[in-house]
């Protein structure tokens, strides 16, 4: 969690595969702890094609019954085949608009939203944001995209930054939006808040 919190989380991401793997292992984590996700994601990529939505398209019923038995991921039928469903409607979007990633940014204006929470309390489950974007998920043939799952992802990829005002990164993630960041150095203490167990 530390070092997805000091690293990760927030980021603002354009990439499509970085896209469709938090959409993957958000879906998973419904219900679930967001640590106990994390642990398995090195089992997720193996899993799933090293998250690449094109593969994952094509996955059979029987590549599906395999996933059922790999202990690596979480074994739940509903969720393993909506990431399968999922991943045919992500390159829909991306045909659509050019990349899953113009589409997404487009719920805030293509800038990431800066927040000002001092405590953990005020950090919301949803937004007017993702309430939109779930809903246009769901219309497009998404599964496990509640505005729950969506805001969480708006935070993952950095659409807004929920870090609080008083943690380390939520200057250096700021500094983003200029296009000024640095890998954190080995050692560097750290942090005043995690990503809340969604």
């Amino acid at each position: 969690m530390l070092r997805y919190h000091d690293r990760e989380w927030g980021v603002p991401v354009h990439d499509d595969r970085k896209h469709f793997e938090f959409l993957i292992l958000e879906g998973a984590q419904a219900g679930l702890s967001w640590s106990t996700v994390l642990r398995k994601r090195e089992g997720y990529r193996r899993a799933f094609s090293d998250f690449d939505p094109e593969k994952v398209a094509r996955y059979t019923g029987k590549r599906v019954q395999k996933l059922l038995g790999d202990p690596a991921i979480i074994r739940n039928r509903l969720k393993i085949e909506s990431a399968v469903r999922n991943a045919r409607a992500f390159l829909a979007v991306a045909e659509e608009f050019g990349s899953f990633d113009s589409y997404c940014w487009r719920f805030v204006d293509g800038r990431s939203r800066l927040n000002r929470w001092k405590a953990m309390r005020e950090i919301p489950a949803t937004s007017r944001e993702s309430d939109a974007f779930s809903k246009d998920l769901k219309r497009r043939g998404f599964r496990f995209v509640g505005s729950t799952i969506v805001y969480a992802h708006m935070q993952a990829v950095g659409m807004v930054n929920d870090h609080l005002v008083d943690c380390f990164r939520y200057r250096e993630i700021r500094r983003l939006e200029s296009g000024v960041i640095r890998a954190l150095p080995a050692g560097r203490r750290r942090r005043t808040e995690r990503p809340q167990d969604r």
